[in-house]
């Protein structure tokens, strides 16, 4: 990590207390504007010039030790301007992060201290303790007030019969709802994203930072919506299965148990002038605690995977499966085509057992072919597993070249779980791993405080194609303006095989996609995710060396990303870039759709590009595509036709 600059400019109290009762902050470019009263509970309200955007009545918590927050008397107050920037080592969405803020700390009598920071795109507070002794936390109080005619999209949750409602995979659905409109049962996770009426301001509620403290769900409120948080799980058993997993049954009557002296998570509300303004922002990245050590050898990487379609392989001269053959095949099409890496998904070892390997597979020359070729592997493991044989097995992975893990079925979110995550992260970053967590909450900030933690699930993704039409345009479009601003997700994009709505069937191992061609190659683009993963068929796609080779040539990791167009549900325009080339792609919902295209965001005057878009009948046959050269300069206007639940993707180099 290099701090490139750093300044601290302290501004007397005086100017923003009002008998110690009422606090007023401003956003460094005044643009936003944040009051803060302090009476028998803390509460807030949000504002943009005269707008009000959001409000809260109570910020509280509360302790076994009879402490809360609230009614406290405040001891001395501050007001900071903070500005700083930072480099991450794995880059995946821009070089350089820019840090700038007003921060207003207020410390009580008790051993309580709350910190509010107002950016110019969004708010954030976190409560401080400083007791000597070790504390339970009882009880937190989140509300988030909000006009009743506004539109949310959040996250569907299907509960199993066979866990508690706190037992999910984080693999939601995204809906839209007026708040108004609301079941009272609703149950969802953060991020919600928050469409305000009468206006083109768009909200996001999430927290960030989480450490030694459950994640925050979201549930309706009188006026709004309010956090809950999952119970310390007080009993646990493992459910058996093809995948076994722990189960909690039955809770504490305290979220955390944790050190006295600490800060807590942060509650963000995200702003967005408007939809792709939302889409840039940052914030609950940057609020992610800075990593401690050195991390210089993480880099962005991209690989292919097998389990989505079921390693179903064709026109080959062995049979397909988990064995040595196969993954060699893996690896000279990953060679051929520009990927770094290739995953040995579930079935590589015993689930149970990390060092019983497959007897079809022959692991030591498999290790040996992946470095005559320079491509590294990936390895899929069970949660539970890896947590027994965790130093060992980190230690044999290291020496088989083994460049990231995926650890799978946390599918929790309470405070015993995040210190597993953070955990694994450290003993893999202790030996130079990188990991991406499957059946996992949405980053929301862990992957600044763990750089090697290049992804998480946490996304409705492209396997569930496999047994379901749950992952439409509709909803691909919406994770970029939901999901995506919490932190990079391994959708897993790139099926070769491609169906409008009325054609689209779930077939296990031979997946199609509902929408085209052009839409798969786009989410390479669209989506945040420092490891990306491809999964489609590679035996077709050696049939269609063009197209691969476009899709090879997509980098992991960005030096700027810009959100160019787009609404949310409807439709999303990126560019990104590395070096001196672009990339700029477009996901469609299911309405067909033609835009314009200014490239005058360009730096460059003359640009050759390769442009994949829907082919004529895209429409009606979702595989057709059509991949052509052109030039074009920066004064020039694109005009692009995307199909329904169609996209496209171009590449331009600087002439």
């Amino acid at each position: 990590m290099k701090y490139l600059l750093s300044f601290l400019l302290l501004i007397f109290s005086a100017q923003v207390i009002i008998a110690q009762k009422k606090f007023v902050l401003w956003s460094p470019d005044s643009s936003l504007r944040l009051e803060i009263a302090n009476k028998e509970k803390i509460s807030y309200t949000l504002y943009a010039g005269n707008t009000e955007l959001m409000a809260s009545q109570s910020v509280n918590i509360q302790l076994d030790n009879g402490k809360q927050l609230s009614g406290n008397a405040v001891k001395r107050s501050s007001v900071n301007i903070f500005t700083d920037s930072f480099q991450p080592p794995a880059a995946y969405r821009r070089k350089v992060y820019i840090n700038k803020y007003r921060q207003l700390e207020i410390q009580f009598k008790e051993s309580f201290a709350i910190q509010f920071r107002l950016y110019n795109n969004g708010m954030a507070y976190r409560i401080e303790t400083s007791f000597i002794d070790s504390i339970r936390v009882l009880q937190e109080d989140a509300s988030f007030d909000i006009d009743p005619e506004a539109e949310l999209w959040f996250a569907h949750i299907d509960k199993r019969a066979d866990v508690d409602k706190f037992h999910t995979s984080f693999e939601g659905r995204y809906k839209k709802e007026k708040l108004s409109k609301l079941p009272d049962s609703l149950f969802t996770y953060a991020p919600v994203t928050i469409a305000l009426p009468n206006s083109k301001y768009l909200l996001a509620i999430s927290d960030a930072n989480l450490n030694e403290y459950p994640g925050m769900f979201l549930s309706p409120s009188v006026k709004g919506l309010k956090g809950i948080f999952a119970g310390y799980p007080a009993k646990e058993k493992m459910n058996e299965g093809e995948f076994p997993q722990s189960v909690v049954t039955a809770r504490e009557n305290f979220i955390a148990r944790t050190k006295g002296k600490r800060m807590f998570p942060w509650r963000v509300i995200l702003f967005g002038k408007n939809d792709v303004d939302l889409v840039e922002n940052d914030l609950i990245y940057i609020l992610g605690d800075a990593p401690a050590g050195d991390f210089s050898w993480v880099k962005p990487a991209k690989g292919t995977d097998e389990w989505i379609t079921g390693i179903n392989l064709f026109d080959v001269p062995f049979k397909a499966g988990i064995n040595t053959n196969t993954y060699k095949y893996y690896i000279d099409f990953a060679k051929r085509f520009g990927f770094d890496q290739i995953m040995l998904d579930a079935g590589w070892s015993d689930v149970k057992d990390l060092f019983k390997i497959n007897p079809d597979l022959d692991i030591e020359e498999l290790v040996q072919y992946a470095r005559s070729k320079q491509i590294k592997l990936m390895l899929w493991t069970l949660c539970s597993t890896l947590e027994k044989q965790l130093d060992s097995a980190l230690k044999q992975f290291s020496k088989w070249n083994v460049h990231a893990i995926m650890t799978d079925f946390m599918d929790r979110d309470d405070q015993k779980t995040v210190n597993f995550y953070h955990r694994i992260a450290k003993a893999c970053a202790a030996n130079k791993i990188a990991v991406m967590f499957h059946g996992a909450f949405p980053p929301k900030g862990f992957n600044r405080t763990w750089p090697n933690a290049l992804t998480h699930e946490g996304v409705l993704g492209a396997e569930f194609n496999i047994w379901s039409s749950d992952a439409t345009p509709e909803h691909n479009v919406a994770i970029a303006y939901t999901r995506m601003l919490a932190g990079p997700l391994d959708y897993e994009p790139g099926l070769l095989l491609n169906a409008q709505p009325d054609q689209f069937k779930a077939i296990s191992k031979n997946p199609m996609s509902i929408g085209t061609r052009s839409h798969q190659l786009a989410m390479f683009v669209v989506y945040d995710s420092p490891l990306q993963i491809f999964s489609g068929n590679i035996s077709q796609g050696l049939r269609e060396p063009a197209f691969m080779e476009l899709l090879g040539s997509i980098p992991a990791g960005w030096d700027e990303t810009k959100v160019l167009q787009g609404s949310i549900g409807k439709f999303i325009v990126t560019a990104r870039r590395k070096g001196k080339d672009w990339f700029i792609a477009g996901l469609n919902n299911n309405e067909e759709r033609t835009i314009g295209l200014p490239l005058n965001f360009l730096p460059g005057k003359k640009y050759s590009g390769k442009l994949c878009v829907d082919g004529t009948n895209a429409n009606s046959y979702a595989g057709d595509y059509e991949i052509r050269n052109f030039g074009v300069n920066l004064n020039d206007i694109m005009k692009l036709q995307m199909a329904k639940g169609g996209g496209f993707l171009i590449k331009l180099v600087a002439e």
